[in-house]
């Protein structure tokens, strides 16, 4: 991991006082799971800074990147 990645991570929080401990972006009640499902119903970038203030554009990026490091370790098994 390189320190722009390292940096980005740091926006990603887990607290169990907020959102019961899931993935959340610098502490705000916004989830990751939530930015992430806004990009897939093709939500802009500039959509969803103007709907969530509080956040910045790196929040965003950190999200698709734990989003990948996550899938980045996935197991695949070949079922025949």
């Amino acid at each position: 991991m390189n320190l722009l990645e390292k940096i980005l991570l740091e926006r990603i929080d887990f607290n169990p006082n907020i959102l019961a401990g899931k993935a959340n972006i610098r502490g705000f009640r916004i989830s990751v799971e939530q930015i992430l499902k806004l990009l897939a119903h093709k939500t802009t970038e500039t959509q969803i800074l103007t709907n969530f203030p509080e956040l910045e554009p790196e929040d965003i990026q950190a999200c698709l990147l734990y989003a990948s490091q996550l899938l980045e370790n996935e197991k695949v098994f070949k079922i025949n």
